[in-house]
């Protein structure tokens, strides 16, 4: 077990350092992006299933409540919360509009769409890509593996070079808390006229 415990420390480092390392002027373009939102009464919606659904839901919080700062609430919404819109499009349609339905009632242009999967593959997140480039939304993919069929389809690519879904899910939150602290500093360190 002890074995078992030093490689995923391991690999984990590995993957995340090669991650950073390779995406760091993405994150920082990314971040930007999301504030430009922010400043235009923007907001950032996110989606992804599963684990990826959980992430969604922990990076909402960090911009809504706070990340480290103490600031105000930030516009952000993970698009996997409201059980009764989930349950009803799945049920009523099909499980692929999950997210797509929600963002064609929410979503508007210069929102930016954050989508989140370890394959690139899910239907439901494609879909969810498919209608906020129709709307006018900004579109990122957190990605894994090869990218599948997200990496053609968002703006932003952001690749975790990882088979591995642990390893891709601890590359993407990194990448999610990079994001949330870099949006802080631009609105309320660098730019702290903007929010006074």
């Amino acid at each position: 077990m002890d074995n078992i415990i030093a490689e995923a420390l391991k690999e984990g480092l590995r993957v995340k350092e090669e991650f950073i390392n390779k995406n760091t002027s993405k994150l920082i373009h990314l971040a930007e992006r999301i504030s430009k939102a922010f400043k235009n009464d923007r907001k950032l919606l996110i989606c992804g299933n599963g684990g990826s659904a959980g992430d969604a839901q922990h990076l909402a919080a960090e911009f809504v409540n706070r990340f480290q700062l103490e600031r105000p609430p930030l516009p952000a919404l993970a698009l996997t919360t409201d059980t009764s819109i989930i349950t009803s499009v799945a049920n009523d349609y099909s499980y692929d509009e999950v997210f797509s339905k929600q963002i064609k009632a929410l979503g508007v242009e210069g929102d930016i769409l954050l989508a989140i999967s370890t394959s690139g593959r899910s239907e439901s997140v494609l879909s969810a890509i498919r209608t906020a480039k129709k709307k006018g939304l900004y579109t990122v993919g957190f990605i894994g593996g090869d990218g599948g069929e997200m990496r053609r389809l968002v703006d932003l690519t952001l690749i975790v070079k990882s088979d591995r879904t642990p390893r891709v899910q601890e590359a993407h939150i990194l990448a999610g808390h990079i994001v949330c602290e870099l949006v802080d500093y631009i609105l309320f360190q660098r730019d702290s006229s903007l929010y006074d």
